[in-house]
């Protein structure tokens, strides 16, 4: 016994004494050093030409802004956005979810802000890339998964975000998916009982796969929500046990619950906002973004435009996925699960392009009308973020030779075709920034407090955010609380407003500037009269309004959905607040008991490992 405990010392002394930076720990770094250098390359055409600000860019720079401001007033979780509709703000953060515009708004205390998006394209495609490795590494070794992550950074789809679309919150797929094919997938105990196998250690890694996807992007959550469901049943069939989908069923609970305190105020407080614009406006309807969909409104030609490129790179990383698939099996290369020797862990991977392309037909149709919250979706395509792991795996494995003398060969012809790749995103997706869009242009009109355009779908039900006056002082006295202020403006959809056009009997300002606390607002005036305060401030139940130390709570209607305020003459003293309605509250106590389950779960697993 103690000669045992003296060698298990010995082996464990020697173990400390292998140096940091020896050849065995250099050969570990070198394959996500490989990846890393791999995702700079692809933003190599950012680093000449600055940032590419693609369709998304404008809101998501304006969010990390709006976030960075909130931070600065002591507000972790802000909920408004007050730099969107011109200075009138939005509930973008209550439907939003938080982790790239907290990503975003972080980076932009260490980096300049014309270096955040580029930062975060990075992260993005190394996330990415690194996650694809981690999937290959089950079933590959640590050379066909280097080259798999590389492929999945330059592939096509991860290009066309980057570049075409600056759509970071949905850009983080190519990270969060395959880490949950991975964890839905991992079999660490296969001898054991079923309900060892359903908490094994993958499960609250599952979870937080889940989870992370949920907090990113909404129609991200509910791509990883049935991806999930659909690899965890298949693993099941595959392996004739129920432990993989009763571990998937698991981890969706523990993921849905450790993200109660961001879906369940969305869900909730839908009814306070339009948010059926969201999926109702020809541009956002998965009905007219089938694959090479045509449309004679000329209102979609810009929609076509995109449609038709995603369409082409939508065949092609299916088309590859496929060949690559046949290729492998043809030689005998595909993947077999290394910890279990299981020669069916790629099956669930093949069945996902042939399912991918299923839904990128007007075939499709009803299940898109049928599964909950798949319509929100709103882009068919936006499925080929499922498809750039398995694609990137089969290619590797189906190119990557036996034979030593053609590995320099192959290893040549692909980063030929990376380079090639980022030449044709850098030309074809590359959006360059207009005068008034580059993030110069961007700060100097936030820290001036001139505000931005809003997004539709979270306008008050029966308001019109375009009838918003730019321009407007922060609070107009006026004697009709429906007053139209400003005048039509031939450069916007928004009407202008100027004082000389006395649309105010007075205008006052709140205090603290422009870039004033978001959640809480004060103004202090003498009104000439009594009247209504126009505020340049969104109506939304969760704002506490008094004046003069009383509440109020009937505010009349306004088409722009801005807040009118009786007020009385003379003295004003009047506060706005935002509370916390009680779904956030009911959020919150959702989130932290499921934090505990989690914890729990996370214990016990550590006291069953050997």
């Amino acid at each position: 016994m103690n000669n045992q405990g003296a060698g298990f010392r010995d082996q464990e002394s020697r173990a400390f004494r292998v140096p940091l930076w020896g050849p065995r720990n250099l050969r570990r770094l070198l394959s996500p050093a490989i990846i890393l250098l791999a995702a700079l390359v692809a933003i190599t055409p950012q680093f000449i030409r600055g940032n590419s600000c693609g369709h998304d860019f404008d809101v998501h720079l304006v969010s990390w802004l709006d976030a960075h401001n909130a931070w600065r007033h002591g507000i972790f979780y802000p909920r408004w956005t007050p730099s969107a509709n011109y200075g009138a703000g939005e509930p973008r953060f209550v439907f939003y979810p938080p982790l790239t515009w907290m990503l975003g708004a972080a980076l932009g205390f260490p980096m300049p802000w014309h270096v955040v998006p580029i930062a975060m394209t990075f992260l993005c495609l190394a996330g990415a890339g690194l996650a694809t490795h981690a999937l290959a590494l089950e079933a590959c070794s640590d050379t066909v998964a280097t080259l798999a992550g590389c492929t999945s950074i330059f592939s096509g789809f991860a290009l066309f975000t980057a570049y075409e679309r600056a759509a970071f919150p949905e850009f983080t797929g190519g990270v969060w998916l395959p880490l949950l094919i991975l964890f839905a997938l991992r079999e660490t105990h296969p001898s054991d009982p079923l309900l060892r196998r359903v908490s094994s250690g993958s499960t609250l890694a599952l979870a937080l796969a889940l989870a992370a996807a949920w907090l990113s992007n909404p129609p991200l959550g509910v791509i990883a929500s049935y991806l999930l469901a659909a690899v965890a049943l298949l693993a099941a069939f595959v392996r004739k046990s129920w432990a993989p989908a009763l571990r998937g069923a698991l981890a969706l609970v523990l993921g849905f619950g450790l993200t109660a305190f961001y879906w369940l105020p969305a869900a909730l407080e839908r009814r306070w906002v339009d948010i059926r614009q969201a999926t109702d406006d020809p541009g956002y309807n998965f009905e007219n973004s089938w694959l090479f969909a045509r449309h004679a409104d000329p209102n979609l030609a810009p929609h076509d435009a995109v449609l038709r490129q995603a369409s082409w790179i939508a065949i092609t990383m299916i088309a590859v996925a496929i060949v690559s698939l046949l290729i492998a099996w043809r030689r005998d290369a595909l993947p077999a699960e290394k910890f279990t020797g299981s020669r069916r862990w790629w099956i669930p991977l093949a069945v996902i392009p042939f399912a991918v392309l299923f839904l990128l037909f007007p075939s499709s149709r009803p299940i898109w009308l049928l599964l909950p919250e798949f319509r929100f979706l709103q882009y068919p395509w936006r499925w080929l973020e499922a498809v750039e792991a398995p694609m990137a795996i089969f290619f590797a494995a189906a190119v990557w030779p036996t034979g030593r003398r053609a590995r320099s060969a192959i290893l040549a012809a692909c980063a030929a075709a990376f380079l090639t790749a980022t030449a044709f995103a850098a030309t074809h997706f590359f959006q360059v920034c207009e005068p008034d869009d580059t993030v110069a242009s961007t700060l100097a009109d936030y820290r001036n407090g001139a505000g931005f355009e809003g997004m539709y779908e979270y306008e008050p039900p029966g308001a019109d955010e375009t009838e918003i006056a730019m321009g407007m002082p922060d609070a107009c006295l006026v004697d009709d609380p429906t007053t139209e202020l400003g005048k039509e403006d031939p450069n916007s959809t928004n009407p202008f407003w100027s004082p000389d056009q006395h649309t105010c009997e007075a205008a006052f300002a709140f205090t603290g500037g422009a870039q004033m606390n978001p959640e809480h607002r004060t103004l202090r005036a003498a009104a000439p009269q009594s009247g209504y305060l126009i505020l340049r401030l969104l109506s939304y139940p969760a704002w506490r309004i008094q004046v003069n130390g009383r509440a109020v709570t009937s505010l009349p209607h306004r088409d722009d959905g801005l807040i009118a305020v009786p007020v009385p003459q003379g003295r004003i003293d009047l506060t706005i607040d935002w509370t916390t309605p009680p779904d956030v509250i009911a959020g919150r106590w959702i989130g932290a008991v499921s934090l505990l389950a989690f914890a729990a779960l996370f214990f016990y697993e550590r006291r069953r490992r050997p």
